[in-house]
């Protein structure tokens, strides 16, 4: 047996199956258990709010994942933000004794909660400009479509649809 011919009938059998991506349902179940770790983890109201507000935002944009492009920048970040970076955030800072995040600072001034609540705010505003742009991908196919109808169809000087019978179609 030479090289090639193990390598070929290594690479064919031994190849790795890559994880499948993650589906609406698993970025749904990834957001009820970071509600759960809050709760179970008697996180403070401002917290809580903020998570809230992420998730809200996530479900918002989901269906639209598709208008932004299969694969793109912002589809993966809002995957990874329901699925890992806000489990990760809110996980970490639970983990901690509540009155010691709470009180003691780790960054300067900044306490853990502080740092946690930045983390939260950075994670809302960057999920709120994927919305607007996937709700802008919708708006500008709207537009798009006005633009063929107008073309299509044309208008009268006064800006209304030209319905006379004389009008050639």
């Amino acid at each position: 047996m030479g090289l090639r011919s193990w390598w070929r009938s290594r690479s064919a059998t031994d190849a790795p199956a890559a994880p499948a991506p993650p589906t609406e349902q698993d970025v749904l179940a990834s957001l009820n258990r970071v509600n759960a770790m809050l709760s179970d983890g008697n996180a403070p109201p401002v917290v809580t709010s903020r998570v809230v507000r992420i998730a809200r935002t996530i479900n918002a944009t989901l269906p639209r994942l598709r208008n932004l492009g299969l694969g793109s920048q912002e589809a993966y970040s809002v995957v990874a933000t329901a699925t890992t970076y806000l489990p990760e955030s809110v996980g970490a800072y639970l983990r901690l004794p509540r009155q010691w995040a709470d009180t003691r600072p780790i960054d300067g001034y900044k306490t853990s909660l502080m740092v946690l609540v930045e983390q939260l705010e950075l994670l809302a505003g960057t999920m709120d400009s994927i919305l607007d742009a996937a709700n802008r991908a919708d708006a500008q196919a709207l537009l798009a479509h006005g633009m063929f109808l107008e073309a299509k169809f044309g208008h009268t000087a006064d800006g209304g649809p030209d319905l006379s019978l004389n009008s050639p179609t």
